[in-house]
């Protein structure tokens, strides 16, 4: 409903999952994986040079996720990320920088987001 609503009215679909997805394609890539392990203390470290954002593909109509510029759609679906994107989504401070991300995106309006935490968490409204 979420991506049929941002198509309807021209906006940008933002999957949050797909941020997720991103930071641990980020991590299988750059040698946060020690087999099962992660060295969440690297990831710490490294977590502020992880940029996601969305971009709207002419061809499919749907956005694309890019990490640091490039786009990575395609690598997020892979088994490999599927497998390993739980435990990444699980640190205290990859769900931070990720919301501050989301929190930032929707600072510039236009889009549609879409997530588990994006009404209690992302776009929570101070009581």
């Amino acid at each position: 409903m979420a991506k049929d609503l941002a198509r309807e009215i021209g906006y940008i679909y933002i999957d949050s999952g797909a941020m997720y997805r991103a930071v641990t394609l980020y991590s299988i890539e750059n040698g946060i994986f020690q087999g099962d392990r992660i060295d969440a203390e690297k990831l710490k470290s490294l977590i502020k040079d992880i940029h996601i954002s969305f971009r709207l593909n002419p061809e499919t109509g749907r956005p694309d996720t890019y990490l640091n510029g490039v786009n990575v759609e395609n690598k997020i679906r892979t088994m490999e990320v599927s497998s390993r994107v739980s435990p990444i989504a699980t640190l205290d401070f990859v769900r931070e920088a990720m919301v501050a991300q989301q929190q930032e995106m929707g600072k510039a309006k236009g889009i549609v987001m879409d997530g588990r935490d994006i009404g209690t968490t992302v776009f929570r409204m101070p009581s």
